[in-house]
């Protein structure tokens, strides 16, 4: 099944390249690590998700409105954020295969493998027993019970390790583990360190400290520090929401699987701003909304899910991912976030700017509270070009491949073909439409 599924996967890469979708980027130089260019069908297709979205946002919610704020910004922005000093991932190399990795993500693959061993029990007993009951078999079943007890304990030790910045526990988890590097085979790994993901440069004449600047790890930011713009120009009342498209920059330990993971990439994000304490509704209320949106598409809805966050990020009190079945498997496609008061009270701090909002039917001042909706463009672009390959056998036994693209958000909309006495589409033509 593993062979399939990565056979699928180059097969939809080595299409993407042929058929104008998605090129490496610099090739001619030998390319340039995890950065891609969308060639003219890819940019069609990339430019019709992004209508769709913003449509969806904008001009189908009154409260929701969008802005399109600058890449550079004020260096201050990030240390308000926390991304200066706690935007890090844990890095840790092999030292047999020299592939590095994030410590992280071996140990989050070892608890999803505990997680596959649960629903083989479940499937099993599922087939066995009529009057299948999941919640009471998860509870009873004693080796369920054990699988999901590994499992709480390894996320309770990293979830410390993390919140502590002890690298060396985080070290010795994946020691205990016994994680093997999937190359090499071998357990000799180095020390864990952490990395920041922020690429830094400079603005002026001048390379000193003092001119150091930031490419932004995230739009959100954009959307908070004109927090009170939007607001009082367009005369916004809570509950209101700030839409945003835009390239967000990370300088990706582990940057692979084509355009899943990349340095340079886009994302599609809104801040919904809502009176403190109704943070929870409205994060209940998205998360629904948000997992209808991508049904919409008829990918399939077996192909969606609900992840729930047990590592919860320093600004959140509640979080979860949207994840989609990608050819590797179920990964993150969008991210719901409660971010409560943190963006907007950290940046009135380090401002020194109030950024409150006046309740005229409370009579009071507060500062918002926020619920997030960030989806990675480049990730939808790849679930909808994987979930779209088709690879179909013809009734002369012939075989074709034909991309199932969604009508409206495919890159061509009419073909105009020659006609034939047999019903079939022309050999040149069934790569990019459907007969």
């Amino acid at each position: 099944m593993a062979n399939q599924e990565d056979n699928l996967f180059k097969n939809v890469i080595s299409h993407a390249k042929e058929y104008g979708f998605v090129f490496p980027s610099s090739e001619i130089y030998d390319g340039l690590s995890a950065v891609y260019d969308y060639g003219q069908n890819g940019s069609e297709l990339k430019n019709n998700l992004k209508e769709y979205w913003w449509k969806f946002m904008t001009l189908l919610h009154d409260n929701i409105v969008g802005i399109d704020s600058a890449i550079f910004m004020h260096p201050t922005i990030w240390k308000a954020s926390g991304h200066v000093d706690a935007f890090n991932d844990p890095m840790v190399d092999n030292k047999d295969s020299k592939k590095r990795y994030r410590a992280d993500q071996l140990i989050e693959g070892v608890i999803e493998k505990l997680e596959e061993k649960i629903e083989k029990e479940v499937e099993k007993a599922a087939k066995r027993f009529e009057n299948f009951d999941r919640t009471m078999f998860l509870s009873t079943n004693a080796r369920v019970v054990e699988y999901q007890k590994k499992i709480d304990d390894i996320n309770a030790r990293m979830k410390d390790s993390l919140g502590r910045g002890d690298m060396v526990d985080l070290k010795q988890l994946i020691v205990d583990l016994e994680i093997a590097d999937p190359i090499s085979g071998t357990k000799n790994w180095t020390d864990v360190r952490q990395f920041n993901l922020m690429f830094s440069t400079e603005m002026g004449s001048v390379a000193d400290d003092a001119n150091k600047i930031y490419l932004r790890p995230e739009t959100a930011q954009g959307i908070f520090v004109n927090f009170l713009n939007v607001q009082k120009t367009g005369r916004m009342k809570i509950p209101f929401g700030i839409a945003q498209i835009g390239k967000a920059f990370r300088n990706e330990i582990v940057a692979r699987q084509f355009i899943f993971r990349m340095r340079e990439f886009e994302q599609m994000e809104m801040q919904f701003f809502v009176k403190p304490g109704e943070e929870m509704k409205w994060y209940e209320y998205w998360k629904e909304k948000r997992l209808q949106w991508h049904q919409a598409l008829g990918l399939g809805s077996e192909n969606y899910r609900y992840h729930d966050h047990l590592n919860l990020a320093h600004y959140a009190n509640a979080a979860c991912d949207i994840q989609f079945n990608f050819p590797m498997g179920f990964r993150e496609l969008e991210g719901i976030h409660s971010r409560t008061d943190f963006d907007l009270k950290s940046h009135e701090k380090f401002s020194g700017k109030k950024l409150q909002y006046f309740d005229s039917e409370d009579n009071q001042n507060y500062i918002p509270y926020v619920v997030e909706t960030s989806v990675g463009l480049d990730r939808m672009f790849l679930s909808v070009l994987a979930s779209s390959y088709k690879e179909e056998k013809l009734e002369d036994g012939s075989d074709r491949v034909v991309l199932k693209i969604p009508a409206a958000l495919a890159p061509n909309k009419v073909a105009i073909l020659p006609l034939m006495k047999k019903m079939a589409c022309p050999k040149r033509h069934t790569k990019l439409w459907s007969c």
